[in-house]
C-alpha cells in the first residue's frame, strides 16, 4: 500500500517550475517544456506504474492527445490506481484538465512529495514501458501535440538515477537528437541554436561598445520574462472570472432579499442584508446607500 502524504506551504519543497519539469523529464525520458502540458494526466499514470507496478493499466493511457474527454479518461485511470493503493488524495480533475498553470503546478508539487515518500529506487525504463511513445512538446518543436509528424525519442540505456532532490540533471534527449553531447553540469546552454559558441563575433561585423554581438543570454532572459508574464496574466484572468462568478451569486441573493422586504420579511432576511452591506474598518459605504443627506423629518414631509 502507498504512503499517504499531505502537502502544505510548510511541507512542500520550494522548487521552481523549471526544477519540477526537469525532474519529470529525467524520470520519464520526456521533453515537457510547460507545466500546463501535464493536464492530460498521462504523466501521473506512468509515475504510478513506476511506483506500484500493475496499479494502473498503462496500455489504456492516452499519452499523445489534446482531447479533453481523453484527459478525463486518463485521470479516471489514475483515480483507479489511487483507490487500489489506498491513496486518499482527491484529484481535482475539473481544474487540472483546463490546463491552467497554478492548478497543475500545485498538484505536481503534491505528487513530487508523494513520489519521494514511495519510491524504492527500482530501475524503470519509462520510454520502453509506454511503448516508445514520445512525451512532451520538446524544445525544438518536433513533439508538439498539434504536430502530426511525431519523431520518436531514442530510449535511454539506463533508468533515471533518482537523486535526493531529483533536479541534478536536465533531460538531454533533444540535444542528443542534434548530435551533441550532454550540457555542462553548471548551466545548460540554449537549445535554439546549436553549434555556435556564445558571444562569438562574426567577421566583418562591428562590435558594440562594452559587449559582443549576438549574446543569447539576453534572449533567454526575455523568453523567461515573457513566460512569467503569460503565467501571471493567466492567473489574473482566472481570479477575475472567479470574482465575477461569486459577485453574481451575491447579487442574486441581494435581489431575493429585497423582494422579501415588500411584505413582512423574516428576521433571517434582514440579517443577510446586514452581512451583504457590512463594511470593513476604514471603508465607507457607497453614497447611494447612505441616502440623499436629508433628515428623517424632512423625508417624511415630502
Amino acid at each position: 500500500m502507498a504512503v499517504n502524504v499531505y502537502a502544505t506551504n510548510v511541507t512542500t519543497e520550494n522548487l521552481s517550475r523549471h526544477d519540477m519539469l526537469a525532474w519529470v523529464n529525467d524520470c520519464l525520458q520526456s521533453t515537457f517544456t510547460k507545466i500546463e502540458e501535464l493536464c492530460t494526466g498521462a504523466v501521473y499514470c506512468q509515475f504510478m506504474d513506476m511506483l506500484f507496478p500493475g496499479s494502473v493499466p498503462l496500455k489504456r493511457v492516452k499519452f499523445r492527445t489534446n482531447l479533453e474527454h481523453e484527459y478525463i479518461q486518463n485521470f479516471k485511470i489514475l483515480q483507479g490506481g489511487f483507490k487500489k493503493m489506498n491513496v486518499d488524495k482527491v484529484i481535482p480533475v475539473d481544474k487540472l484538465i483546463k490546463g491552467r498553470f497554478q492548478d497543475n503546478f500545485e498538484f505536481l508539487q503534491w505528487f513530487k512529495k508523494f513520489f519521494d515518500a514511495n519510491y524504492d529506487g527500482r530501475e524503470y525504463d519509462a520510454y520502453e514501458a509506454r511503448g516508445c511513445v514520445p512525451l512532451g512538446s520538446g524544445v525544438d518543436g518536433t513533439h508538439n501535440l498539434s504536430n502530426p509528424q511525431l519523431v520518436p525519442l531514442p530510449p535511454q540505456s539506463k533508468a533515471p538515477q533518482m537523486q535526493q532532490k531529483h533536479i541534478q540533471q536536465r533531460s538531454v534527449v533533444a540535444r542528443q537528437q542534434q548530435g551533441e553531447g550532454p550540457p555542462s553540469p553548471v548551466q545548460a546552454p540554449s537549445t535554439k541554436s546549436f553549434g555556435k559558441p556564445i558571444n562569438k563575433v562574426q567577421p566583418n561585423r562591428a562590435v558594440p561598445k562594452g559587449g559582443t554581438v549576438g549574446s543569447r543570454g539576453d534572449t533567454g532572459k526575455i523568453e523567461e520574462l515573457s513566460a512569467q508574464n503569460m503565467e501571471l496574466k493567466m492567473t489574473i484572468d482566472g481570479l477575475e472570472k472567479e470574482r465575477d462568478f461569486y459577485f453574481g451569486k451575491l447579487r442574486d441573493i441581494e435581489v431575493m432579499c429585497q423582494d422579501c422586504e415588500n411584505g413582512d420579511p423574516p428576521p433571517i432576511v434582514q440579517k443577510i442584508l446586514e452581512v451583504l452591506y457590512a463594511t470593513e474598518d476604514g471603508f465607507a459605504a457607497p453614497e447611494e446607500l447612505e441616502g440623499d443627506g436629508l433628515a428623517p423629518d424632512d423625508e417624511e414631509e415630502y
